[in-house]
């Protein structure tokens, strides 16, 4: 899918406080740091890689006073609209932070995130792109390394072909599901879920709505 530019957005992001721009800064600024630096709490960080608008995450907030959020997004034009839902919130828990999940080991430490969200990924239907999936062997290891030991990894999708990849990947490296749906929403809205914007879309449309929850086997 092609993104539209959005004029401005990347000089919004620069000067918003809410904002951690990636460009030309280093990564040992934060790795370690979030709870002492950023947050000043030891509250559990949760972390949602490709956040895309920010209707998830600005509401786990804002329900969840009591935990740190990080909402990940690489293209500064669907960031800056996550900006618009940030701005309207009184709370101090959320921030948001323009990078591209491959340099994830890079910002985090280990042990320092509970959960990460991953929602309606880029389906990257190529099989020479099946790396870039982020529910890959390649960035559960990822994933791995920043990860509290009981901290666990939620996936939601509609796309059928990408949740069975993304099962026999959690299989390959040694990961436990603690819960497994292929229509999350079979009864009507599932009970203490949020829906994104496409989850909403895809599930008035009827499209099933697949999701797991897992954490690594250690």
């Amino acid at each position: 899918m092609r993104l539209r530019n959005v004029r401005g957005s990347q000089e919004r992001i620069l000067d918003n406080p809410y904002t951690i721009q990636t460009d030309g800064t280093n990564g040992d600024d934060y790795k370690g740091l979030w709870h002492s630096a950023v947050f000043h709490n030891n509250s559990p960080i949760h972390i949602e890689i490709g956040m895309g608008k920010g209707q998830f995450i600005t509401q786990l907030a804002k329900n969840n006073p009591h935990i740190n959020y990080i909402g990940i997004e690489k293209y500064s034009s669907v960031l800056v609209r996550a900006l618009d839902k940030r701005e309207e919130l009184e709370v101090d828990n959320l921030i948001f932070l323009r990078m591209d999940a491959e340099d994830i080991v890079s910002y985090f430490a280990p042990e320092e995130v509970d959960q990460i969200y991953l929602n309606f990924s880029d389906p990257w239907p190529k099989d020479r792109h099946a790396k870039r999936r982020l529910t890959s062997v390649n960035f559960l290891t990822k994933y791995e390394a920043i990860l509290r030991t009981d901290g666990q990894v939620q996936f939601k999708t509609d796309n059928r072909p990408l949740f069975d990849f993304s099962l026999e990947q959690l299989e390959n490296a040694g990961w436990i599901c603690d819960d497994v749906s292929f229509d999350l929403h079979k009864n009507g809205p599932a009970p203490n879920n949020i829906m994104t914007e496409y989850e909403e879309k895809f599930y008035k449309l009827g499209n099933p709505i697949c999701r797991f929850i897992a954490h690594r086997n250690l």
